[in-house]
């Protein structure tokens, strides 16, 4: 297939990427290298596609409209897989308009691009955050997500609704996947891992946020490219048994649907903490932190629905993950 990546510089974009182009699909790969984390690991992730056969990289900015629109009209795409987005609960705290910029200006423009172009599949990048304040364990698309508690969670489940729009209106076959906690080499840097990893090496203390009392459903990439990959093989049909009088919210009488994609197996801060310190075999100095504003205290997918659909099955245990993250970063930054 030819296939577009949104984000293609970001951590789970060069992987997606990377996969794609080693069973022989030709990747045209899109970013706009912004600055929210350090721009040279993103330059570094592209200039390693580079070296592929089938890659092409344009940097560019999925709100612009008039350069999506030519993009479209000149790429002819079989599907995308749109990863682009301004991530992050926190930073969403002081910079809201640059959500909406990328996450609803970004996502119309592919939306529409699809819409113009015959696109078969397009699959895109939600978030475990569009539950919000449920607190109802594992999380399952069967669930309410209408309280979200972060601007990005927000624009996380608009996306999920536009998606839903252009598949009733124009027949846009769309699969969001709803990610929990990605985490493995390349990451990004302004995740747990990444930041424990590097302030436990520089002998600097690590925040801890929720008094240590917060599980995650750490996802490592590998299981989660092949959710995507296997996902993107089967665009979204409409569901045949959908009742309007007792709605599915996973998916429509409509070519849409939406999935968890993650772990499934939670595992508590400390016990992750605990996993990195053997693998850099020093302690950590942890600072306490209350809970910040926009985060959840427990994540944990509910991943029956993608299994089902596409056979999805995540093996990788942080007790795997977190040692291969080790070994890159200490080759990468030659720690």
């Amino acid at each position: 297939m030819r296939v577009l990546v949104t984000g293609v510089a970001g951590f789970i974009g060069a992987a997606t990427a990377h996969r794609l182009l080693d069973r022989g699909d030709e990747v045209i790969g899109i970013d706009n290298l912004n600055d929210y984390y350090d721009p040279t690991l993103k330059s570094a992730r592209v200039q390693q596609l580079s070296t592929k056969g089938g890659f092409e990289f344009i940097k560019m900015d999925c709100a612009d409209q008039t350069d999506m629109a030519t993009l479209f009209q000149k790429g002819n795409f079989d599907s995308v897989i749109h990863l682009a987005a301004q991530a992050g609960v926190r930073y969403s705290l002081d910079h809201p308009f640059a959500y909406l910029e990328a996450n609803l200006n970004g996502f119309l423009t592919v939306l529409e691009g699809c819409r113009h172009h015959a696109i078969k599949h397009l699959v895109y990048a939600s978030s475990s955050s569009v539950y919000g304040s449920n607190e109802k364990l594992p999380f399952s698309v069967e669930d309410s997500v209408d309280h979200p508690i972060s601007l990005y969670a927000a624009t996380k489940k608009s996306n999920e609704q536009m998606a839903h729009v252009y598949a009733h209106l124009f027949g846009v076959p769309s699969t969001g996947l709803r990610f929990f906690t990605v985490y493995g080499p390349w990451g990004r840097p302004d995740m747990a891992l990444f930041k424990f990893v590097q302030s436990i090496l520089n002998g600097e203390p690590i925040s801890v946020f929720g008094e240590g009392q917060q599980t995650r459903d750490f996802t490592f990439i590998d299981d989660i490219v092949e959710g995507i990959l296997r996902t993107l093989d089967q665009p979204a049909t409409p569901n045949p048994n959908w009742d309007a009088a007792s709605p599915d919210p996973g998916s429509s009488s409509d070519p849409w649907r939406v999935y968890n994609i993650g772990g499934g197996q939670p595992v508590p801060l400390p016990d992750f903490i605990s996993c990195i310190e053997t693998c850099l075999g020093q302690k950590a100095r942890v600072n306490l932190l209350p809970m910040q504003p926009g985060d959840v205290r427990h994540t944990k997918a509910d991943v029956q629905a993608l299994h089902d659909a596409v056979g999805y099955t995540p093996t990788t245990s942080v007790e795997i993950g977190v040692p291969r993250f080790v070994e890159w970063y200490r080759a990468y930054y030659g720690v």
